[in-house]
Protein backbone atom coordinates (compact mmCIF):
# COMPACT_ATOMS: atom_id res chain seq x y z
CA UNK A 1 0.00 0.00 0.00
CA UNK A 2 0.97 3.62 -0.75
CA UNK A 3 1.99 5.93 1.88
CA UNK A 4 -0.88 8.64 2.39
CA UNK A 5 0.22 12.25 1.72
CA UNK A 6 -1.85 14.45 3.63
CA UNK A 7 -4.17 17.07 1.41
CA UNK A 8 -2.94 20.48 1.21
CA UNK A 9 -5.10 23.55 1.46
CA UNK A 10 -6.09 25.10 -1.62
CA UNK A 11 -3.56 28.03 -1.34
CA UNK A 12 -0.49 25.44 -0.59
CA UNK A 13 -1.67 23.22 -3.45
CA UNK A 14 -1.27 26.02 -6.21
CA UNK A 15 1.86 27.21 -4.94
CA UNK A 16 3.00 23.07 -5.06
CA UNK A 17 1.50 23.03 -8.77
CA UNK A 18 3.06 26.35 -10.20
CA UNK A 19 6.55 24.65 -8.31
CA UNK A 20 5.82 21.19 -10.00
CA UNK A 21 5.36 22.89 -13.47
CA UNK A 22 9.17 25.09 -13.27
CA UNK A 23 12.28 22.86 -13.61
CA UNK A 24 13.21 22.38 -10.74
CA UNK A 25 14.95 23.87 -8.20
CA UNK A 26 12.78 26.80 -8.77
CA UNK A 27 13.64 30.19 -7.10
CA UNK A 28 10.66 32.22 -5.48
CA UNK A 29 10.51 34.94 -8.70
CA UNK A 30 10.22 31.87 -10.48
CA UNK A 31 7.25 30.15 -8.33
CA UNK A 32 5.48 33.91 -8.74
CA UNK A 33 5.53 34.55 -12.35
CA UNK A 34 3.46 30.89 -12.80
CA UNK A 35 1.40 32.11 -9.63
CA UNK A 36 0.98 35.42 -11.32
CA UNK A 37 -1.17 34.68 -14.00
CA UNK A 38 -3.68 32.15 -11.91
CA UNK A 39 -3.23 33.20 -8.30
CA UNK A 40 -1.35 36.64 -7.92
CA UNK A 41 -0.03 36.72 -4.13
CA UNK A 42 1.85 39.23 -1.99
CA UNK A 43 5.59 38.35 -1.80
CA UNK A 44 5.88 38.28 1.57
CA UNK A 45 2.68 35.46 1.71
CA UNK A 46 4.22 33.16 -0.88
CA UNK A 47 7.34 33.09 1.37
CA UNK A 48 5.11 32.01 4.14
CA UNK A 49 3.73 29.18 2.08
CA UNK A 50 6.99 28.21 0.71
CA UNK A 51 9.04 28.37 4.73
CA UNK A 52 5.56 26.19 5.68
CA UNK A 53 6.05 23.80 2.60
CA UNK A 54 9.26 22.93 3.69
CA UNK A 55 8.20 22.44 7.95
CA UNK A 56 5.67 20.16 5.96
CA UNK A 57 7.61 17.60 3.96
CA UNK A 58 6.46 18.94 0.44
CA UNK A 59 10.08 20.49 -0.37
CA UNK A 60 13.20 21.87 0.44
CA UNK A 61 15.10 25.19 0.61
CA UNK A 62 18.32 25.67 -0.13
CA UNK A 63 19.71 29.55 0.32
CA UNK A 64 22.73 30.60 -1.89
CA UNK A 65 23.57 33.95 -2.69
CA UNK A 66 20.90 35.84 -0.48
CA UNK A 67 18.06 33.27 -2.89
CA UNK A 68 16.06 30.51 -2.33
CA UNK A 69 16.16 27.51 -4.58
CA UNK A 70 12.95 25.34 -4.01
CA UNK A 71 12.73 21.93 -4.83
CA UNK A 72 9.49 19.48 -4.76
CA UNK A 73 10.23 16.53 -2.36
CA UNK A 74 7.11 15.01 -3.81
CA UNK A 75 5.82 14.34 -7.58
CA UNK A 76 2.71 15.76 -8.81
CA UNK A 77 1.57 12.40 -9.38
CA UNK A 78 2.52 11.05 -5.97
CA UNK A 79 -0.09 13.75 -4.74
CA UNK A 80 -2.42 13.12 -6.74
CA UNK A 81 -2.56 9.44 -6.52
CA UNK A 82 -3.06 9.50 -3.02
CA UNK A 83 -5.18 12.52 -2.85
CA UNK A 84 -7.47 10.10 -5.13
CA UNK A 85 -7.48 7.03 -3.49
CA UNK A 86 -8.18 9.71 -0.31
CA UNK A 87 -11.37 10.92 -2.07
CA UNK A 88 -12.72 7.33 -3.21
CA UNK A 89 -12.34 6.46 0.53
CA UNK A 90 -13.74 9.39 2.45
CA UNK A 91 -16.30 10.73 -0.13
CA UNK A 92 -17.08 7.32 -1.78
CA UNK A 93 -16.86 4.81 1.47
CA UNK A 94 -13.90 3.41 -0.31
CA UNK A 95 -16.67 2.09 -3.01
CA UNK A 96 -15.31 2.33 -6.33
CA UNK A 97 -18.94 2.05 -7.96
CA UNK A 98 -19.79 5.15 -6.48
CA UNK A 99 -16.84 7.18 -7.46
CA UNK A 100 -17.45 5.12 -11.15
CA UNK A 101 -20.69 5.96 -11.63
CA UNK A 102 -20.35 9.82 -10.74
CA UNK A 103 -18.01 9.85 -13.23
CA UNK A 104 -20.50 8.89 -15.54
CA UNK A 105 -22.93 11.13 -14.27
CA UNK A 106 -20.16 13.97 -14.56
CA UNK A 107 -20.71 14.87 -17.72
CA UNK A 108 -17.97 13.43 -19.41
CA UNK A 109 -17.99 13.17 -23.07
CA UNK A 110 -17.82 9.87 -24.55
CA UNK A 111 -13.74 10.63 -25.30
CA UNK A 112 -13.10 11.47 -22.52
CA UNK A 113 -14.60 7.99 -20.66
CA UNK A 114 -12.91 6.30 -23.79
CA UNK A 115 -9.68 8.14 -22.37
CA UNK A 116 -10.59 7.23 -18.48
CA UNK A 117 -11.09 3.14 -19.98
CA UNK A 118 -7.59 3.38 -21.86
CA UNK A 119 -5.44 4.61 -18.97
CA UNK A 120 -7.38 2.63 -16.47
CA UNK A 121 -6.39 -0.64 -18.63
CA UNK A 122 -2.82 0.49 -18.58
CA UNK A 123 -2.43 -1.03 -15.59
CA UNK A 124 -4.13 -4.31 -16.06
CA UNK A 125 -1.50 -7.50 -15.85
Amino acid sequence: MKKTIRRLPDTEQEVMCALWAYKPPATRAEIENILFQTHPMAMTTLLTILTRLSEKGFLTIRKENHKGYYTPCITQEEYLASQGRNFIEKLCGGNLSVFANALCDSGLSKEELKELRTLLERNEP
